[in-house]
């Protein structure tokens, strides 16, 4: 497993497909301030909050010229539903062979209702106009968590 990014570091550039197929790539947001999160699974509950609460959120974020971009293992179709049944304002990107959860430590074994597992960390990288880890944070909480990052970038 990677370590795990720690502020100042360069966040790994990757390009990776949308719900819709279209590419996107990290390197060409320079100049703009990126938060990628990292979830275990389309349409659970957990994430599904997660993710509305980004939705809800993202006024905000964009206002203080944040773009959001969420990762998980699932496939196009899987996050095309998703998108689509929660109206998510932002790109859901597919990383099948986990590569991109790897290159950020978002990949690895962790506790799941008492059993070490191996998956998704869910996880929260902040990058700078730099390309440049601003804020990276592991094991966080579905619920509450874009609150807690506004306060933490400063934001509230």
């Amino acid at each position: 497993m990677t370590d795990r990014l720690v502020a100042g570091d360069t966040a790994p550039d990757f390009t990776l497909q949308d719900q819709d197929g279209t590419e996107h790539r990290l390197g060409s947001l320079r100049g703009r301030k990126v938060i990628v999160y990292f979830y275990p699974a389309a349409s659970t509950p957990g994430c599904t909050t997660e993710a509305c609460d980004f939705r809800d959120n993202m006024s905000s974020l964009q206002a203080a010229g944040y773009e959001v971009l969420g990762v998980s293992k699932d496939d196009l179709p899987a996050l095309a539903t998703f998108k689509h049944e929660q109206a998510l304002t932002f790109p859901l990107l597919s990383d099948p062979d986990l590569a991109v959860h790897k290159a950020y430590a978002a990949w690895g074994e962790k506790n799941n209702y008492g059993k070490v597992v191996t998956g998704t960390i869910r996880s929260t990288i902040v990058v700078d106009e730099d390309g440049t880890v601003q804020l990276p944070l592991y094991n966080v909480k579905a619920t509450g968590h874009v609150a807690s990052l506004r306060k933490k970038l400063g934001l509230v």
